[in-house]
């Protein structure tokens, strides 16, 4: 009998950090399942990786329960199993504007995609990974641990991603590991829809304020999730991992 593949579903996908990840575990001969509600975004990503037959694309909203039944039933009938569930769609813009002008329905959006959005997944998603004794991992964000102005919403749904993850760890064990990930300045141009094929370089300032001398990229993300859904990584559970080349520990001081 032909030993199965193993299986990782992605949420928002097919661009950015996430179509980085896939793109990732492609190359390691996973079979890939990118879950996306943009359909641009899914024909460009189907595309660019070279529509191998180990990766199945699902257009669906994390934020609405009965999309995610559906996608996932769709995803298990596809793989025929589940290994690990990476929750990382999201509203990718912090600034929602001064906190006494923040619409209700603006706050809730984020909410609901950002920190719903992962709940909903893991909830569908643990019976399967409690079979094969699998890994949840999500992608939070810098700025669950430090602010800009106008961030309130983005802020708030990511710490709440982080505090789900550690208590996802502590009922899901031992069969389920849960994890996060807070990923700082990830240059994703070169991995969003229809990306132009020039763009103009970052500049030495962009690099130089990184302790590690360079801003990050989607393979940065992509290298610590593969880690943490891996064996070697069998006695890690509940954590938040800062990969942003050191900038959140950098003080910074106005001239």
């Amino acid at each position: 009998m032909t030993e199965q593949l193993p299986v990782i579903l992605i949420t928002g996908g097919a661009q950015g950090i996430g179509k980085g990840i896939a793109a990732y575990f492609l190359d390691k001969g996973w079979r890939v399942v990118v879950f996306d509600q943009d359909a641009d975004a899914i024909r460009a990503c189907r595309q660019d990786l070279g529509n191998p037959a180990n990766l199945h694309l699902i257009q669906m909203d994390v934020s609405r329960e009965s999309d995610v039944v559906a996608a996932v039933a769709e995803a298990v009938e596809w793989g025929k199993r589940l290994d690990a569930m990476v929750s990382n769609a999201g509203l990718a813009d912090p600034d929602t504007g001064p906190i006494e002008e923040l619409e209700l329905e603006q706050w809730q959006r984020r909410i609901d995609v950002n920190l719903t959005g992962a709940f909903l997944m893991a909830k569908h998603t643990v019976p399967h990974l409690r079979q094969s004794r699998g890994s949840i991992v999500n992608m939070a964000s810098t700025r669950a641990l430090q602010s800009e102005p106008d961030s309130e919403a983005y802020a708030a749904s990511k710490g709440g991603l982080i505090a789900l993850t550690h208590a996802l760890a502590v009922s899901l064990g031992p069969d389920v590991r849960a994890n996060s990930i807070s990923p700082g300045w990830i240059d994703v141009r070169a991995w969003q829809a229809h990306a132009p094929s020039e763009q103009a370089p970052l500049s030495g300032d962009d690099h130089g304020q990184h302790p590690s001398g360079r801003v990050g990229t989607p393979r940065d993300v992509a290298a610590m999730v593969a880690y943490l859904v891996s064996p070697e990584a069998s006695f890690v559970t509940g954590q938040n991992f800062v990969i942003d080349g050191g900038m959140t520990r950098k003080m910074i001081y106005k001239d």
